[in-house]
């Protein structure tokens, strides 16, 4: 009965935000409906205005804690025996929200093609002048395409959206993943470039609900996505990823990156790259996460933070406990439910084991969609260094992610002002020092050691909020070293998957083209980027 409660008050609620946030994107932005008339800027914002990359219940709720968050245990998840079995319906909700518009995504590449085709009938003037607005929907529909890859391997993309570029309706076919990422670290090159290279217009700055129309952070943003993507193909293309990424980071003043400015104490509401809910939003992600998945994840909590006495632990987990003869009674300390702990058990032994702090997830109606931070960037560049150049700029690089993810995730905490909620008091330099120095979190022993700690902490980092990106980085590196019962697990549905499956729509209505990709078109699969 609670949950129904939940759900049913969570469509009136959503239903009266539909309206008032659209109105609230008309008032202050150009009109972002979908239509053949509407204008670039419109399309723009309509296209950033995107609930798959917002924290939003659907997203949250049905598929990030649904899947990759399962799969990579950024995640609670209840020990029953279909956990790792894949929900067609939700993933092919996710499916449809990166190809069309109408649902709880933006339709990022729909609004991408409308674009195009607006744009082809402009004079050569506007396109000049609106020519920052088509780099930067760019970027933005790489940075979803790669997720799609990352999520099913090849996609439907060169051909797709025929509907907004002729008015017809054409199946589209499989690109090859591998030259998608070829295209897409080409075009992101591209981008940077030209954002380092030419100045910011009022359309674009009126549009651009994500970064002002900042051009400076745009430019960091399409070299950090590079980045990401370039570090992702390195363990299969070292010798193209470590020529690009060494160039970029010895370039720092031509590949300006979103790192802070390596500065531990940045601000990441201006530095990093987030969408901020729309300022009349007041929606939550309380019951995203109490339907299930907010109780501490095991690896995360029990093996990487406590050990180590993380100073992150306060802000991202609370300790829980039960009601004792009417009062409240906090547990002693924080700790996670073990992963292996049978579903009953789970079911009635959960008050003694922490949750996620209700302050910065659950009821924070501040709370950003993340696409890109500081701490992220600052660990891909560890990472580099530390296969192919410098251990001591490795270590420096290191340093500065841990102490920025511990601004980022007080940053989030504090957004929360209000409604009784007491905002956990940033730790004492002294605290987060010896963390970073002299824990087991420090960075020691040989290299294979520290990379196996830069590879954890940024799975650490990412958390739930990221688990698709969590989840493509544990395939990627093969750490944390995660345990996945499997004992009473459906049969084939034992462990988790490599990728996920087509859709089932997908299959039917677009037959002649999943023909192509059918014999790779199992759980199994590996991604191209996978070693």
């Amino acid at each position: 009965m609670k949950k129904l409660i939940i759900n049913i008050s969570f469509v009136l609620v959503a239903a009266t935000s539909l309206v008032s946030c659209k109105k609230a994107i008309e008032d202050k932005f150009y009109n972002p409906e979908k239509a053949r008339d509407a204008s670039l800027s419109g399309l723009f914002t309509a296209m950033l205005n995107n609930d798959r990359v917002a924290a939003k219940y659907w997203n949250v709720r049905t598929f990030l804690c649904q899947m990759p968050g399962v799969y990579a245990q950024t995640s609670y998840f209840p020990n029953a025996n279909s956990v790792y079995q894949q929900s067609d319906g939700y993933s092919q909700n996710y499916w449809d929200d990166f190809y069309a518009t109408g649902g709880n995504g933006s339709g990022s590449m729909a609004q991408y093609r409308s674009m195009e085709t607006k744009f082809k009938t402009l004079s050569d003037t506007e396109k000049a002048a609106q020519a920052t607005i088509m780099q930067a929907a760019k970027v933005v529909l790489i940075e979803q395409a790669a997720k799609m890859v990352d999520l099913w391997g090849d996609i439907p993309y060169s051909e797709a959206g025929s509907l907004e570029t002729s008015s017809t309706i054409v199946n589209a076919k499989f690109d090859e993943q591998k030259a998608l990422y070829t295209s897409f670290i080409a075009d992101l090159a591209t981008a940077g470039a030209y954002f380092k290279a030419n100045p910011t217009n009022k359309d674009f700055a009126k549009a651009d609900i994500l970064l002002k129309g900042d051009v400076n952070l745009w430019a960091r943003y399409a070299n950090s996505l590079r980045l990401r993507l370039l570090m992702r193909i390195s363990k299969v293309d070292e010798g193209t990823a470590r020529t690009a990424v060494l160039d970029m980071l010895n370039n720092s003043a031509a590949f300006p990156l979103i790192d802070g400015g390596n500065n531990p104490s940045y601000n990441p509401g201006v530095s990093d790259v987030l969408l901020q809910p729309l300022t009349n939003s007041t929606s939550d992600l309380s019951a995203a996460f109490m339907e299930g998945s907010w109780y501490a994840t095991d690896y995360m909590l029990n093996t990487v933070m406590l050990p180590a006495n993380d100073p992150r632990i306060p802000v991202i987990y609370d300790k829980y406990g039960r009601t004792v003869n009417g009062k409240f009674v906090p547990n002693a300390g924080y700790k996670a439910m073990p992963v292996t702990m049978t579903g009953s058990d789970q079911e009635t032994k959960f008050a003694d084991y922490s949750v996620l702090d209700s302050a910065t997830f659950l009821y924070n109606q501040k709370l950003p969609g993340i696409v890109i931070t500081a701490s992220e960037v600052n660990l891909l560049k560890a990472e580099a260094y530390e296969r192919w150049g410098s251990s001591a700029s490795a270590q420096t690089a290191y340093g500065n992610a841990l102490r920025q993810s511990v601004t980022f995730y007080h940053y989030l905490n504090s957004l929360n002002q209000g409604g009784g909620y007491v905002n956990v008091p940033v730790p004492a330099a002294a605290d987060i020092d010896a963390w970073v120095n002299t824990s087991s979190a420090s960075y020691t022993g040989t290299s294979a050691n520290k990379l196996a700690n830069i590879y954890t902490q940024k799975w650490v980092h990412l958390g739930v909020l990221q688990s698709t990106e969590a989840w493509s980085e544990y395939r990627r590196t093969g750490f944390p070293v995660l345990t996945f019962p499997s004992d009473g697990k459906l049969s084939g549905f034992d462990t988790p998957p490599t990728r996920l499956i087509y859709p089932g729509k997908e299959k039917i209505l677009n037959a002649a083209n999943y023909q192509a990709v059918q014999a790779k078109d199992t759980r199994k699969t590996k991604i191209f980027w996978q070693p």
